[in-house]
Order: structure tokens, then C-alpha cells, then sequence
């Protein structure tokens, strides 16, 4: 049954001592969670909704999700302009790793926002979108939960529920991916061996690379490389025309393996 988030369950969960999360929001319905939680401007701070009536995605995308069927929040984090860069990407992380502690699901990343579940032929289960604001970055992030498939708008996308991982309790997954990025940001501010070991397990789980890619631009252009690693910014190093170079922003569609034998 889809139940609305337990607003007193997450607060006592997350709101701790030691923690650095300073209160969560829920609401029942919001247009967006980036968009609250940059009004708010309150660091730490987490906005979630059950029903979200316009997400925003990256290069100006929207949607709706259902009610009840998501995990939908938003929260502005504090970050150094050296670690800004890896903000997406190590939110990804900690989707991937609180996904695999509450279903365990298997899932990988797909440079520079998405995590994909290999249960459901590497489909899209989350978006993440980050937001620079002047008192650091709002990141955002979206995971299907219960969507069935005619609920969900592509066919490339998916639902924990599709990937085999029924009745999850989103409470739980709100949970554990906010512990995850709160460690992974910690990393990340540290610097040093922390965020190179934060790094580390970014390309270790990166799906993108080592593969042909088709890289769409914002200008609509769209160039087939090959994706040879990620840089200390965070950036997709690509090589095409016998050069490499590093690409901050765009879409990437991982072009299909040919079968084997």
C-alpha cells in the first residue's frame, strides 16, 4: 500500500547527535524540491515530498511523479569549489549504496547523474540534479520506488519494485541514503587520502567509463567518443580524433555493446 512518508520516523532517525542534519520537511505535494530548498537556504536542512508536480532534470527537463511512489528530496550542502565538481556524482554513490542496503540491489552510475539497476537490463532508477547557490549546492535526487512500468515516462527508465525489490519502505531508503551522503560529503570536504578514497569508489562503480558513448550537448550537438576516465574535477575524460579531453556538462547515452559470439 502506498503510504505518505512517516515525518516523525525520519526526523528521529536523522536528527541526531553527531549528525549534521538539522530537520527535514515533508510535504505532501511541491512543485520542486531544488526550488524549496534553495528558498529555505538552510544548510542541512532536508526537503522531501510525496508527490512532486515539477521536477526538474537536467538541460531543462520536467515531470511528475505519482504519489507515494518515490523518493523525492533536496537539501543545500555546504562545499569547498574544489569538491563542488564531485557533488552529483558522489550523491549517485550514496544512492547506489543505500539502494543496495535496503533491497540489495546491485546498481551502477552512469556519469554524471544517474544510477541504474543491472536487475533491469541497466535501467535509470534515479536522477540527481546539483544546483550552485551561493551558500554551497543544493543537491537533489529522485529514485523510483513502487512506479509500475506504464507509471514511469521512458522505457529506459525503472522502479525498485520493477528490479524485484517489493514493499520497500521509503522511510528506510531516505534514511540510508542520507547517512551515505553525509559521509561522502565529509570525505569530499576532507580532502586528502578521504576524498581520494571517495573518488576511488566513484570510478570504481562508474559505468560510463572504458565504453562508446554518444555525448549530447546543450547546444543539441551530439558526438559519438569513447570515455577513458574521470578527472580530479570530476569531469568525463573522452578521447575522439586521436585527443582526449574533459567534459564538465552534458548528457551521455552509453551506445550498446554488440553481442557476444
Amino acid at each position: 500500500m502506498r503510504e505518505p512518508l512517516d515525518r516523525e520516523a525520519l526526523h528521529e532517525a536523522l536528527v541526531t547527535s553527531g549528525s549534521p542534519w538539522t530537520g527535514i520537511d515533508v510535504h505532501p505535494r511541491l512543485g520542486s524540491t531544488n526550488v524549496e530548498a534553495a528558498r529555505l537556504a538552510q544548510p542541512w536542512r532536508v526537503v522531501v515530498t510525496d508527490h512532486q508536480e515539477a521536477g526538474r532534470g537536467r538541460l531543462g527537463r520536467s515531470w511528475e511523479t505519482p504519489a507515494n511512489t518515490s523518493v523525492t528530496l533536496s537539501v543545500l550542502l555546504p562545499a569547498p569549489d574544489e569538491a563542488r565538481g564531485w557533488m552529483p556524482l558522489v550523491t549517485g554513490l550514496a544512492v547506489l549504496r543505500g539502494i543496495a542496503e535496503v533491497t540489495g540491489l546491485r546498481a551502477g552510475l552512469k556519469w554524471p547523474n544517474d544510477v541504474l539497476l543491472a536487475a533491469d537490463d541497466d535501467r535509470k532508477v534515479c536522477g540527481v540534479l546539483c544546483e550552485l547557490q551561493p551558500q554551497g549546492v543544493v543537491v537533489g535526487l529522485g529514485v523510483n520506488v513502487d512506479q509500475t512500468r506504464d507509471e514511469l515516462p521512458v522505457d529506459t527508465a525503472t522502479s525498485l519494485r520493477l528490479a524485484g525489490a517489493q514493499d520497500v519502505r521509503r522511510e528506510d531508503l531516505v534514511v540510508a541514503i542520507l547517512r551515505h551522503l553525509a559521509v561522502l560529503h565529509g570525505d569530499l570536504v576532507r580532502g586528502g587520502t578521504a576524498r581520494a578514497g571517495a573518488q576511488a569508489a566513484y570510478r570504481e562503480a562508474c559505468l560510463t567509463t572504458g565504453r562508446e558513448v554518444d555525448l549530447h550537448a546543450a547546444d543539441g550537438t551530439v558526438r559519438r567518443v569513447h570515455a577513458v576516465g574521470i578527472d580530479a574535477q570530476g569531469r568525463l575524460v573522452v578521447a575522439s580524433g586521436g585527443a582526449e579531453y574533459a567534459v564538465a556538462a552534458g548528457d551521455v547515452v552509453h551506445a550498446r555493446r554488440a553481442p557476444q559470439g
